[in-house]
């Protein structure tokens, strides 16, 4: 199965760090994400992609974005239920945010710049870790060309 979410949007708001009774850091907000297709003499529609993220990934976001910065997201999508307070069941989806990247330039994303990230920060993020890659070794009879 396949479970797989890549957008680019703007924050609309800015992100607030939270921590769970256990201590596990986390940030829900939503993006807006233009639609790719725009009627005739109409302005271009706009989704707004609710997202949450944990744990460093949280604190990567909170620490360097702010509402109107560019951003993309690779994830996947969740949903949940629950009862609100009229006692009627809701669903709600989600994106959880696995890796998060700066998208366009200085101005757009605000006033973060390179020099703004420490040299052992990476610019874009991901929880996996080395352990998650294996390497492949190829000769050059491997190459398709």
């Amino acid at each position: 199965m396949l479970n797989v979410v890549v957008l680019m949007g703007r924050l609309t708001a800015d992100p607030e760090l939270k921590t769970t009774p256990n201590g596990v850091s986390v940030t829900s907000f939503s993006i807006a994400v233009d639609r790719s297709y725009q009627k005739p003499g109409e302005q271009r529609q706009a989704d707004f992609i609710n997202i949450v993220a944990w744990r460093s990934t949280a604190e990567f976001i909170t620490r360097y974005f702010r509402k109107g910065s560019m951003i993309a997201i690779n994830g996947s999508l969740q949903s949940r239920s629950y009862t609100d307070k009229e006692g009627n069941k809701r669903t709600a989806y989600e994106v959880v945010a696995d890796n998060v990247s700066f998208c366009g330039s200085k101005a757009e994303t605000g006033s973060v710049s390179r020099q703004d990230i420490p040299q052992s920060q990476p610019v874009s993020f991901s929880n996996a870790s080395a352990g998650d890659f294996e390497e492949i070794s190829m000769s050059d009879d491997d190459l398709p060309f």
